[in-house]
C-alpha cells in the first residue's frame, strides 16, 4: 500500500495523502467541517459541503461516516437530503446503511434531574445545557467565564451517579459521558464491517473527545489529523482550520 504522508515530530504536518480505495474516512463535524457557533443550532451545511461529503463517498466505495457528539437525528437534519453513515452520541447511536433504523439512547432520569440543576446553578440563557440521552453536554462559547465552575458541578455530580460515567472537558465546554461513549470504539466498529473491513482508517477531529479516536486510528496505522492543534496532541498531523479542512478535502476528489 503507497503512502505520500511524512512522519511528524516536534511539528505538525499538513497531511499529504490522497485518499483511494484502500482508505477509510472518518469524519468530526463541528469545529471540523463547519465552525463552530455558539449554540450547536445555529451552524448550517451549505450545498457545497453536501456535494463534497457525497463525492468523498462515492470515491471511497462508502467507507466515509461522521463520528460526533451529536445525535444521529440530529446529523441528518443539519445535512438533510444526504444521510450519511454515523456514529452519533460518541458511538452510543450508530448507523452503518443511510437507510438503517436507529435505536436512540434515551436519557436516564437522574441524567435529566442533573440537567436541571446545573442549569438552576449557571443561571438560564448563559450556559447551553444539551441533553442528549445518556450524554449530558454544557456548552459555555457564549460564557467562557462558566467553563470551570460547569466542569467543577459536573465532576462532583460523578459521586452521586451510577458507575460508568466520565467527565470530558473540551474547548468551549464540558460532558458527561458513559465510558462506552468513545470516538475510537465507534471507528473500530465500522472497521469490523463492510466497505470499512480491511482498509486503513483516516480520522480528522477537533477536540478533546476526538483524542481516542486519534489514539485507536493510529493502532490500526491509519491517518490521524487534529484542526487547530493544540501543543500537545496525539493525532500526528494537523489543519490550521475548518477553511484549511475543507480545502483538503476537496484535494482529494
Amino acid at each position: 500500500m503507497s503512502e505520500t504522508l511524512e512522519n511528524v515530530s516536534d511539528t505538525l504536518q499538513k497531511p499529504q495523502a490522497v485518499l483511494t480505495g484502500e482508505w477509510a474516512l472518518f469524519l468530526d463535524i463541528d469545529g471540523t467541517l463547519l465552525e463552530h457557533a455558539e449554540h450547536p443550532d445555529a451552524v448550517s451545511v451549505s450545498d457545497e459541503l453536501r456535494s463534497l461529503l457525497q463525492g468523498l463517498d462515492q470515491k471511497l466505495n462508502g467507507a466515509l461516516a461522521v463520528i460526533t457528539g451529536r445525535s444521529v437525528a440530529a446529523v441528518d437534519e443539519l445535512f438533510h437530503p444526504l444521510k450519511l453513515r454515523a456514529a452519533g452520541l460518541y458511538g452510543l447511536e450508530h448507523r452503518l446503511l443511510p437507510d438503517d433504523d436507529v435505536e436512540v439512547a434515551g436519557e436516564p432520569a437522574d441524567i435529566a434531574a442533573l440537567a436541571v440543576e446545573i442549569e438552576a446553578e449557571l443561571g438560564r440563557g448563559q450556559a447551553y445545557i444539551e441533553r442528549k440521552g445518556r450524554v449530558l453536554a454544557i456548552h459555555t462559547r457564549a460564557a467562557p467565564h462558566l467553563l470551570p465552575r460547569a466542569t467543577q458541578l459536573v465532576e462532583q455530580a460523578l459521586a452521586s451517579l451510577p458507575e460508568g460515567y466520565r467527565v470530558v472537558a473540551g474547548n468551549a465546554g464540558v460532558e458527561l459521558l458513559p465510558l462506552e461513549a468513545a470516538k475510537g470504539a465507534a471507528i473500530r466498529r465500522f472497521m469490523g464491517m463492510a466497505p470499512f473491513t480491511g482498509r486503513r482508517p483516516v480520522f480528522l477531529g477537533d477536540d478533546t473527545p476526538d483524542e481516542n479516536g486519534f489514539e485507536a486510528v493510529n493502532d490500526a496505522g491509519g491517518i490521524s489529523i487534529r484542526v487547530k492543534p493544540p501543543a500537545h496532541t496525539t493525532a500526528r498531523f494537523g489543519l490550521a482550520g475548518v477553511t484549511e479542512t475543507l480545502a483538503w478535502l476537496r484535494g482529494q476528489l
